[in-house]
């Protein structure tokens, strides 16, 4: 799952939103503000992409809890701990489209994220419309197991990583709470596994809607 926004200001505040990527698989995300500093956050995500020598399926959950705080200026400061976990498989076939091997596992992680976020002074101005702009960061730190591991049905042995995932998001309110989201970034992973290793880079596009408790 692509790390988290929500850049939430105060209690009773709800942040949901829906991405997709260049390979159509998407991520559901959402977000509630149960005090004014205090937030609970989850995540489903599901790629499931067919190419010529391989299929790839992966379901994953993640579930946290944060802190934030709004700063002076119109920013936002989020931190949040949660952990996660699925289930991955890789079908791999010859140039005659049969099977070769099939990999299988279930995957568990935890993780630590810290979001940051502030309002561009100067708005998107298009067809005689200003369109307000925040912009910001979010990085996350991740561990991540690769347990009941199989290949062909039969047992091998498991992996471990740490990943380092710094990402930008860019949000254009659209009308009401409705905003669209760009997010861009790199995953690093800092072991150098045969299987568990980091995706390429993020990029996904995603509609973010913002509620209070008084506008649901």
């Amino acid at each position: 799952p692509p790390p988290h926004a929500p850049m939430l200001t105060h209690q009773g505040e709800f942040y949901g939103m829906v991405s997709t990527n260049q390979h159509t698989n998407y991520a559901l995300q959402g977000a509630y503000g149960l005090t004014n500093h205090l937030a609970v956050a989850g995540t489903f995500s599901s790629l499931h992409r067919k190419k010529s020598d391989r299929t790839e399926n992966i379901d994953f959950a993640e579930a946290s809890l944060g802190y934030f705080t709004r700063l002076p200026d119109k920013r936002v400061l989020e931190v949040y701990v949660g952990g996660g976990g699925g289930a991955t498989e890789r079908i791999e076939r010859n140039e005659a489209q049969i099977a070769t091997r099939t990999l299988d596992g279930s995957l568990s992680k935890v993780f630590g994220q810290v979001n940051y976020a502030q309002k561009k002074r100067n708005n998107l101005h298009l067809f005689n419309h200003d369109f307000p702009l925040t912009y910001g960061v979010a990085m996350r730190l991740s561990y991540m197991q690769l347990n009941n591991f199989k290949i062909d049905g039969l047992a091998a042995p498991g992996e471990s990583n740490v990943f380092f995932e710094p990402i930008t998001f860019t949000r254009t309110q659209i009308a009401g709470p409705v905003q669209l989201q760009l997010i861009s970034g790199q995953i690093f992973g800092f072991r150098s596994n045969k299987y568990l290793k980091a995706a390429n880079s993020v990029f996904q596009v995603g509609i973010v809607i913002n509620l209070d408790k008084n506008t649901t």
